[in-house]
């Protein structure tokens, strides 16, 4: 069966405008990324928002849950902004009980030299295969439980929460 992607934007698929000066959301880099690292999976890729996860509302919150919820893939992997991450996780967590489902994102666009995106998405992949049924985030090689996680931002990484 084909694993779901859904984009919902975050640094993930962050572009630098000259004009602005400012980060932008043109479109997903996931098919491309896919396309680079030469995946040979049965993947479904649907955006569903492009937006900065310190934007996120509740509303968008559930957009992503009802998504999750009515796609026919039992494996479901979500690119979403570093920083409410955990919140999503958490509703997800705590709703859906009969898939898995693998929260990950970048902290450096994909678009960037040096991006962690190709390698957080390939883990991922691998965890949504292998994982059991729950709700995780995965980032910088690790994967975490979605009611076992918080972003230090002090350094600028996923961990359990202590």
């Amino acid at each position: 069966m084909a694993i779901k992607i859904f984009v919902t934007g975050g640094t993930f698929d962050k572009e630098h405008d000259p004009i602005s000066e400012s980060f932008v959301f043109n479109e997903t880099h996931i098919p491309k990324l896919l396309k680079r690292s030469r995946s040979l999976l049965d993947v479904k890729v649907q955006t569903i928002m492009l937006i900065d996860s310190l934007e996120m509302t509740r509303g968008d919150q559930e957009i992503i849950l009802k998504a999750c919820e009515d796609a026919a893939e039992d494996k479901t992997v979500i690119t979403h902004g570093t920083s409410n991450m955990e919140k999503t996780a958490r509703l997800l967590g705590k709703s859906i009980k009969d898939k898995t489902i693998v929260l990950t994102g970048a902290m450096i666009p994909y678009v960037f030299s040096g991006s962690d995106a190709l390698f957080n998405m390939g883990t991922a992949l691998a965890f949504v295969q292998t994982l059991p049924v729950g709700v995780y985030i995965t980032m910088n090689g690790r994967y975490y439980n979605w009611d076992n996680v918080t972003k230090n931002t002090k350094l600028g990484l996923f961990e359990e929460k202590k």
